[in-house]
Order: structure tokens, then C-alpha cells, then sequence
């Protein structure tokens, strides 16, 4: 009886722990399989907020949840652990776009209308769920070729996508030539390269000399659906600077490929949302075979540019519509030619394939129309030049008083522009005595800038530029002389000056800077952050170490951040520079009573490769 008693105790013994073995199975199975459907972000984003509830004295709870409202930089951490190094994530998110990660989509479940793009959209990640590691360069990444070189070809390893090479063979987008990628300028409408095309536009609409810049009238394009961006690309050369817009789709490296080439460009799409600009911002719009449907949802994508234009400012489309005599194309003709007139705009000319569309001078056509016509005028109380997470309207956006009554814009001409009061000045109560101050301001301080990095840069060093709170964008408009080009970015909730910014003849985007920017990976050379994190950063009670990481993620290994602030907040930078793989190229102090107690810190990012990287580049 004994003996089979503890024959029966061995069974029960073993029928437990078969049970408690199936029970960790289904446990590590279950959450295994969770945690690989997470991407390896996510677990440093992890790792990192656990070392961040000791460093920036509080639980572990609090930190996740994004805010530190007592933190005040530099002066509660004097005695918290810093760690040595960032998590770096994994090699396969390299490319990593935090606001437009179509994993992150699938992962929240998110139901969203995809015949309205909102998946291109912007869709931010929660704070837990927010990736706080360094993002990584793919293998056998090199230190980008330099412009005006750029223009024409880059180093394949660095954007390792060559499908649009093969897509686009028939019209010249891009060709694999060894180790580079080459552009001969090709587009999807001039196969035979972007500089012809954009003489005929000219001579279109009888421009001097089939000079696009049209004496300095036309400075600030918005090009739709810009592929590689070679129209805008070729367009620097008259003087002319374009926003190059695409979105992260199908043809998902175009706008990555565009600012390796040092060409301005921005992720973006006409969804359901206003694009980033105020409202009268562009002369010229251009769109060729952008595959965009302008009659849908009572032609509001249409609206958009309209709101986005300036008086006077041109529609270019080149598109079969404009041309084919089959029936479908016949009927979008037919139907967009009967909106736009409804809009009041006028054709200019048509030549071949392509139809460019001129927008009013006043608002003189709007009021005449018959009572009911569509689309209606927007409301009085509608701000045009409210923009961030702000829904389009089917509506035409009326001048201004100045405007109509001025018969245009009221601009001077390029590059007189870009130091003339812009008439919009008055909006923000500011005087031309101000903004000349200020112009001359950012004068003195880029030539300090300089000085301090004239040890590590030559003429050529410096392509990608951003201006991370460009108030008036004077920063940007002191380094007209440089061989460069700056995104303008203002904060979304403070004065809208971006509309100033671009009656200077500049370019630039709304942002919140607690978010991640619409941008791939190491795309700027030089970021220049003039009191982001007092202002903007600690008054939000965002994290001052997310933002590190996404100035490391859009800065391009070699490249330079600018932090002008007070001495607390480059204390805070400079405890992080080890772990974030930066080093200090050069400290200095307010030079002038108008700098305050400003202190300026430049640093420069290392070049680092994963040991996967290094493995697989051996």
C-alpha cells in the first residue's frame, strides 16, 4: 500500500508539474508572440523609460506617462544616473518614421478611410508607446555626397531602394549605376528631363527670357505628388525654391531620395487634413501625372491650393485629362474645367499635355457669382492659416482687405523680399523697425555660428538645414549667401509667423516639437534650435530626451546641432552627449545684451555603425 502510495504521490508530482509546464508554455507563447509582433523600439523604449524613473527623480509610473511636470532642466537631476549609452533599436527600423509607421497603424487598430489617405497621414504614437532608442544607419551607410553633386547622383547603401529605378525606367527617374544612384532629371511627364520642361512652362505663360523666376515674382512652388523631386530639384538654379511634397506611399523612399540629394522636400499628403502652410503661401502649383483625384469630396483637394496660393498664383497640371479625347478622360475634363470656373480661375494657357490655371487678383469674381453657387465662400470666422491636425474645407478662402484692395500679394520681388517688411508684419502687431532689428540680429549671430564651426566645415559641408523655431526666419535669411537651404519650422501653438516666413521667399512647415517631425532619418546636416527646449519643450512638460533622440534621428551622422538656450538647459544637453554618441565642438557665451544669459553650444554627431551593420559590411 506504501509502496503504491508513493507511486501515486510521483504521478500527482508529475501530473503538476505537466500542468505547470503547460501553463509557462502557454505563457511564453502567448507574450512571446505579443513582444515579436512589438518591434525591438518599442523594448529599448522600455529599457530606457526603466533607467528614466531614477534620472529624472520620479516613479517609474509617472515617467510613462510622458510628463514631468516639476522637472526643470539641470536643476533637479544634479545628482540622477545618466546613462552611458541610448538603446539603439533594431537595424530593420532604419528608416523609421514615428508619425507615419504603417506598424504602428496596424498595431492600434486604427479605422481609417484609405480612399481618403488617411493612413498617409500623421498618426503619432501614445507616450507608452513612443520609441525611445537611437535609430540606426543601414549597412555600409556612407557620409552623403555633397551639392551641387548630390543633385545627380548619391550613395546607393544609404538609401538601399532601387524598385523605383526598375518602376520608372521608361522616364528617367533614376538609374543604378554601381555603388550610386544617378537622376538623370526624368520625370513621369518629361522623360526627357526636368530643365526642358520647365522652360516650356515659361514660355507658356510668356515669362522673360522662358526664365521661370519671372524676374524674381515667382519664388515659392508647391510641387504635388513630386516623385524624386527633380522639377524642384532644377528649379534652384532660377532662384526658385519648392516644397516638394509626397507621400509615404508606394513609392515610399521618393521624399527620403529628394533630401539625400539636398533637395527641399517634406512627407506629406492631401488627405483630410490642411498641409502645413498658410494660407497664401505659393505662386506656383504644380502637379504632373501627381495620380490625384481633384473632383472628389466637392473638389476640396482643389480647395486646398486655392487656399495655398497666392493672388495671381498658378495651377500647372500636366495630365492626360488635359489632353486625351477617350471618354473617361473627357468626362474629368469636362467636370474640373466647370469647378475651376466655379472658383474663378481662369485658364492661362494650354499647350499639349499641359493646362496652367491663374487665381484671381481680388475678390471681385467671388462676389459676383450667383447666390447658391458652389463652392461656397468659407466662414468669416474661419482662420486660413490654422493648420495643424485642422481638417480641409470645401470652401474658397477670400483675400484679405490689404489684399484685395492691393491687387495681389504686395511683395517685392526676389531677393528684395527676403529683408523687406512683409505687409503681413501688422497682423502680428510687429513693426518694420522690429523686423529690421531682428534681421540684423540673426546676422551677427550666424556669423558667430560660423566662426564656431569654421574648424569642421568648408564651403560645401552644409546642405539640409532646419531651423527648429524660426519666429521671423531671419536665421534663415542670414545664410542667403550660403549654398544651402533652411525648413523654416514654427511651433503650432505659438504666433503664426510661418506666413511671414514665406512672404520672405522661404519655406518651412508648422510642428509640435513633443512629436516626431515628417521626415526619414539623417536628412538635415545642421539643426538650430534657438530656445526649444525653455520654450517650448519644458513649458509643454514634454521629455527633453525624446527630443534629443529625434534630433538624432533626422540629423545625418557628421552633422551639426546648434542649441542656443540658458546655461541650465545646455547643462541638461551636455550631460547626454556621451550616451547619444555627440561631442562638443565649440561652447560660447551671450555676446550682446540682446542675447541675454543665452548660451551657445555646438555639437557634432558621430558616425556609428551596429556591430550587425559592421558584420554584414565585412
Amino acid at each position: 500500500m506504501r509502496g503504491r502510495a508513493d507511486g501515486s504521490q510521483k504521478k500527482r508530482l508529475l501530473t503538476t508539474f505537466a500542468l505547470v509546464a503547460a501553463v509557462l508554455l502557454f505563457l511564453y507563447l502567448y507574450f512571446g508572440s505579443q513582444s515579436q509582433g512589438e518591434s525591438a523600439l518599442e523594448y529599448g523604449s522600455r529599457s530606457l523609460r526603466k533607467l528614466g524613473s531614477s534620472y529624472l527623480g520620479g516613479d517609474e509610473e509617472s515617467d510613462l506617462g510622458g510628463k514631468q511636470d516639476d522637472f526643470k532642466f539641470g536643476l533637479d537631476d544634479e545628482d540622477g544616473i545618466v546613462p552611458k549609452s541610448f538603446p539603439v533599436c533594431d537595424d530593420r527600423y532604419s528608416e523609421l518614421i514615428p508619425c507615419l509607421d504603417r506598424n504602428l497603424i496596424y498595431q492600434m487598430r486604427l479605422k481609417l478611410d484609405l480612399s481618403l489617405m488617411e493612413h498617409y497621414e500623421r498618426h503619432c504614437p501614445l507616450p507608452e508607446r513612443r520609441f525611445n532608442c537611437l535609430i540606426p544607419p543601414p549597412t555600409g551607410y556612407k557620409v552623403p555626397i555633397k551639392w551641387p553633386k548630390s543633385r545627380d547622383e548619391v550613395w546607393k547603401a544609404n538609401i538601399p531602394h532601387t524598385h523605383l529605378a526598375h518602376e520608372k525606367s521608361d522616364q528617367n527617374w533614376m538609374v543604378v549605376k554601381g555603388e550610386k544612384i544617378i537622376f538623370p532629371g526624368g520625370g513621369t511627364h518629361f522623360h526627357y528631363g526636368a530643365d526642358k520642361y520647365i522652360k516650356s512652362l515659361a514660355n507658356m505663360l510668356n515669362f522673360p527670357k522662358d526664365i521661370m523666376n519671372n524676374e524674381g515674382n515667382l519664388r515659392t512652388v508647391l510641387d504635388v505628388g513630386c516623385g524624386v523631386a527633380s522639377f524642384g530639384g532644377y528649379l534652384l538654379s532660377s532662384d526658385i525654391l519648392t516644397m516638394s511634397l509626397a507621400p509615404n506611399d508606394v513609392h515610399q523612399n521618393q521624399i527620403q531620395f529628394a533630401l539625400e540629394r539636398g533637395i527641399p522636400a517634406y512627407l506629406g499628403v492631401l488627405g483630410t487634413k490642411r498641409l502645413p502652410y498658410p494660407s497664401r503661401s505659393f505662386e506656383l502649383a504644380h502637379c504632373s501625372r501627381c495620380r490625384i483625384d481633384w473632383l472628389q469630396r466637392d473638389g476640396i483637394l482643389l480647395l486646398e491650393l486655392d487656399r495655398l496660393l497666392r493672388p495671381g498664383g498658378y495651377f500647372a497640371y500636366s495630365s492626360p485629362e488635359a489632353y486625351a479625347q477617350d471618354e473617361e478622360d473627357l468626362r474629368i475634363w469636362k467636370e474640373m474645367s466647370a469647378l475651376v470656373e466655379r472658383m474663378c480661375w481662369k485658364i492661362a494657357a494650354k499647350r499639349n499635355q499641359t493646362v496652367i490655371w491663374v487665381k484671381p487678383l481680388t475678390n471681385d469674381c467671388y462676389l459676383e457669382r450667383a447666390p447658391g453657387t458652389q463652392p461656397p465662400l468659407c466662414r468669416s470666422n474661419d482662420d486660413p492659416d490654422a493648420v495643424y491636425g485642422v481638417n480641409m474645407e470645401a470652401c474658397i478662402t477670400p483675400y484679405s482687405d490689404h489684399d484685395h484692395n492691393s491687387k495681389g500679394s504686395g511683395l517685392a520681388p526676389w531677393p528684395a523680399r527676403l529683408t523687406s517688411p512683409p505687409p503681413r508684419l501688422s497682423d502680428f502687431g510687429y513693426s518694420s523697425d522690429m523686423f529690421e532689428k531682428d534681421t540684423e540680429l540673426w546676422r551677427k549671430r550666424v556669423e558667430n555660428y560660423w566662426d564656431l564651426l569654421s574648424s569642421k566645415i568648408s564651403t560645401n559641408t552644409i546642405r539640409n538645414v532646419m531651423d527648429m523655431k524660426a519666429n521671423l526666419g531671419s536665421f534663415g535669411a542670414a545664410l542667403r549667401s550660403k549654398d544651402l537651404w533652411v525648413m523654416n519650422v514654427v511651433p503650432e501653438d505659438g504666433p503664426n509667423t510661418l506666413k511671414l516666413i514665406y512672404d520672405r521667399g522661404l519655406i518651412g512647415s508648422i510642428h509640435n516639437w513633443c512629436e516626431a517631425y515628417s521626415t526619414y532619418p539623417r536628412t538635415y546636416d545642421l539643426l538650430h534650435a534657438s530656445n526649444v527646449f525653455s520654450d517650448v519643450i519644458e513649458k509643454k512638460g514634454c521629455s527633453g530626451e525624446d527630443l534629443l533622440i529625434e534630433m538624432d534621428r533626422i540629423l545625418r551622422p557628421t552633422g551639426f546641432l546648434i542649441v542656443r538656450d540658458k546655461k541650465p538647459v545646455i547643462d541638461f544637453v551636455k550631460k547626454y552627449l556621451p550616451a547619444i554618441h555627440w561631442e562638443t565642438v565649440a561652447t560660447a557665451d551671450s555676446s550682446s545684451e540682446s542675447d541675454g544669459d543665452d548660451v551657445v553650444l555646438v555639437v557634432q554627431k558621430k558616425l556609428w555603425l551596429t556591430s550587425e551593420s559592421l558584420r554584414e559590411t565585412d
